[in-house]
C-alpha cells in the first residue's frame, strides 16, 4: 500500500488520502527522497546505481524512480529535510473517515528554518528584568545632569533683566 501510494505522490505531486495513510507515508517518501539526494550528491555511477536500487526495492516502480531520481531530485538539493507536506482536508462524506492532502513543498518555498534555542524559565524571567534595571540606572543618571544644566544657564527671563 506504502509503495502504491509513494508512486502516486512521486507522479503526481500531490494525493488526497486519509490521515494516517498520510501519516504513514511520510516518512517512507522521505527516506526515498534523502536516497535520491544522495545519489545526486554521488560522482561514482557505481554508487548511484545503488542508492537506485535500494529505492526500487521500496518503491518498486521504474517510472516513478526514475522520475524522482532524475527530474524531482532538483528540488530537494538544498533542503535538509521535510519534503512533504500534511493539510487536514476533514471528514469524507461516506464513511466519516479524516482526509488529508500530501505534497510535496516546492523548490521556492522558504523552506527550513533552525528552530529557536531553548531558553530555560528562569533566563526568560531575569531577561526583562535585568532590561528594567538598566532602564532605571539611565534614567537615574540623566535626572542629575539635567538639573545641572538647568542651574548653570540662565532661563531667557533672567537674560532680559
Amino acid at each position: 500500500m506504502l509503495s502504491n501510494l509513494a508512486v502516486a505522490l512521486i507522479t503526481h505531486g500531490r494525493i488526497k488520502t486519509t490521515i494516517t495513510k498520510a501519516k504513514a507515508l511520510r516518512p517512507f517518501v522521505e527516506k526515498i527522497v534523502t536516497k535520491a539526494k544522495q545519489a545526486a550528491a554521488k560522482t561514482e555511477p557505481k554508487d548511484k546505481l545503488h542508492l537506485r536500487r535500494l529505492a526500487m526495492t521500496d518503491v518498486r516502480d521504474k517510472a516513478a524512480i526514475a522520475m524522482l531520481f532524475d527530474d524531482k531530485v532538483s528540488e530537494f538539493v538544498n533542503r535538509p529535510g521535510g519534503y512533504t507536506r500534511i493539510y487536514k482536508l476533514g471528514p469524507r462524506i461516506g464513511d466519516a473517515a479524516e482526509m488529508a492532502l500530501i505534497e510535496f513543498v516546492k523548490a521556492d518555498d522558504p523552506g527550513y528554518k533552525k528552530p529557536k534555542k531553548k531558553v530555560s524559565i528562569k533566563a526568560e524571567i531575569a531577561a526583562p528584568v535585568a532590561e528594567e534595571a538598566v532602564a532605571e540606572d539611565a534614567t537615574v543618571e540623566e535626572a542629575p545632569a539635567t538639573e545641572t544644566e538647568a542651574t548653570e544657564e540662565p532661563s531667557p527671563e533672567e537674560k532680559k533683566d
